[in-house]
């Protein structure tokens, strides 16, 4: 097991958390939890094809970031860990879902389906399956708004962009060209690094000469910080700082988020090359426990309100497979429509 680094002390009654908000974030880290447990029931029951990468774990960093901008506004750019980033941002489960299962009535018309959730409604720039591919999308969107308002002056065109990659994205060439133009014209942009420790199988310690990603920031005068990222209201309040000084016209943000994935790579990965203590000392920083406790004993939720939270989850969720399940498929005739842009 690697050193672990030590995590950035927050302390939760700093928090300005109303009731509404906290059974908000919950609800949110409950779903992104409950559907990703269904994918890979379904998975396992051959409902689901090719890769599927899960997010158990890292739900504080998509909750505590994506509830902290203006949802079907902002702009959010995933990776192709993207199912949770896709229901933060407010696409049904059941579009989600159907999207897994390749039906035409997915968020991507079953085109994408688990490594290219899209959804222009909802302002979700994509997932990308190639690593670091989502980076140059998202300083692209960010330009476009910084454009909008200051060149074609539009007062309304004050979005703000989250873009989300993995620690192994930061040793990619389009991490650093990016960070450099979204610093130099002030972009309104959050950059996240989920850092969940591996990259597939390569540990993060082993793969760059500087693990502390957020240290990179300062190369290009940009704000960096490193967040707790089992801890949704430690990554709120870093991500509302952020997106305050983006829609202020201050520029970018790099956020490196201490998180860890509860399950392999993908399904597919017998998740043979962890360890178990390192596991272990993971599973025991469970993001949505440490809410659930905060909840509680702040009176903010009773046991009998999460618990009700968590029964309405699952019935949305047990919804959203029988609506994949009886979805079409594709029609065979339109297989070269969404290519190219249509009216």
């Amino acid at each position: 097991m690697v050193q672990e680094r030590t995590l950035p002390t927050f302390s939760a009654t700093t928090a300005q958390l109303s009731k509404e908000e906290g059974l908000r974030l919950y609800e949110d880290m409950i779903l992104g939890r409950y559907f990703e447990d269904k994918c890979a029931e379904m998975y396992y029951r051959g409902k689901m094809f090719g890769f599927v990468h899960l997010y158990n774990g890292q739900e504080a960093v998509s909750t505590g970031v994506i509830q902290s901008m203006r949802p079907g506004e902002d702009y959010v750019c995933s990776t192709y860990r993207d199912h949770v980033h896709a229901l933060s941002a407010g696409v049904p489960a059941k579009q989600v879902m159907a999207e897994l299962f390749g039906k035409a009535t997915g968020c991507s018309k079953g085109r994408g389906g688990s490594m290219h959730m899209f959804s222009e409604e909802h302002r979700l720039l994509g997932g990308y399956a190639f690593v670091a591919e989502g980076i140059p999308v998202a300083t692209g969107a960010a330009f476009q708004s910084k454009y909008r308002r200051e060149v074609m002056g539009d007062e309304s065109a004050d979005q703000v962009t989250a873009c989300f990659f993995g620690d192994g994205a930061c040793n990619n060439g389009q991490f650093f060209e990016c960070l450099n133009m979204a610093a130099l014209w002030k972009l309104p942009i959050l950059y996240v690094v989920e850092n969940n420790k591996w990259a597939i199988g390569m540990a993060h310690e082993r793969a760059t000469s500087q693990p502390e990603i957020y240290k990179k920031a300062s190369v290009f005068g940009m704000a960096g910080v490193e967040v707790d990222g089992m801890d949704v209201l430690a990554v709120r309040q870093v991500a509302q700082e952020a997106v305050a000084r983006a829609r202020a016209g201050e520029g970018p943000t790099l956020i490196e988020a201490l998180t860890y994935r509860f399950r392999g790579h993908s399904l597919a990965d017998p998740d043979e090359l962890r360890s178990k203590d390192e596991k272990e000392f993971w599973f025991a920083r469970d993001p949505i426990k440490k809410l659930a406790a905060y909840l509680t004993e702040q009176n903010l939720a009773s046991q009998a309100e999460l618990k009700q939270i968590e029964q309405k989850i699952q019935q949305e969720i047990d919804e959203a497979v029988k609506f994949a399940e009886s979805s079409p498929e594709p029609d065979p005739n339109e297989l070269y429509r969404y290519i190219f842009a249509e009216d």
